[in-house]
Parts: structure tokens; sequence; C-alpha cells
């Protein structure tokens, strides 16, 4: 099991991510259009930089929403390999069987 901090501090970050997601695109088309004046791009420059570090969405960790285990995550499940296994043990994923040979 994960810090509960760690887990907590990657859920405050999704949240940043989402309200400051419309304003950094804006902010970013105006960076890399080429037709706008250099210094109405450096201004755009300076305002994309100065918004905190943790609203950028590359921030994000993936973690398991089982355990809060950031390693061997499946992205596709939404959890890492040893809570698939164990719920698979388990019987609570449909479909899934544990081999053995």
């Amino acid at each position: 099991m994960a810090k509960t901090s760690s887990v907590e501090k990657n859920n405050k970050r999704r949240k940043m991510v989402a309200n400051a997601a419309a304003k950094r695109k804006a902010l970013k088309a105006i960076v890399m259009d080429q037709s706008l004046p250099l210094e109405e791009r450096f201004r755009a420059q300076l305002k994309l930089s100065a918004m905190p570090r943790n609203g950028a969405r590359t921030r994000i960790r993936n973690r398991c929403e089982v355990t809060g285990r950031p390693r061997a995550f499946y992205r596709k499940l939404g959890m890492s390999r040893i809570a698939l296994r164990e719920l698979g043990s388990l019987g609570m994923i449909p479909g899934l069987v544990k081999s053995s040979w």
C-alpha cells in the first residue's frame, strides 16, 4: 500500500490539471503561433511559466486504483500487476484465469 500522502498529492495534481487545462492550451497556442509578433509570444511564455508546475499534465503519476502502487501499472485496467493477480485469484475479475504449468 502506498503512502496516503503520495496518493493525495497525485489526486491534487489531477484537479489542478483539470482546472488549468484550458488556460494552458490557449497560452501554448499563442506561443507556438509563428504569425504573431515575438513580444506577444514572449509574454504568453512568461505567463505560462508563471503558472504552477503541478498544473502540468506530465506531473501526474499513474497509480493503482486499489493499492496506490506507482509501478507495474496497467493503463487499460487502472491497477497494478499485483492487485490484478490478487483480484484474479479471488475470482473477482471475469474471464481472468491464473495460469500454471
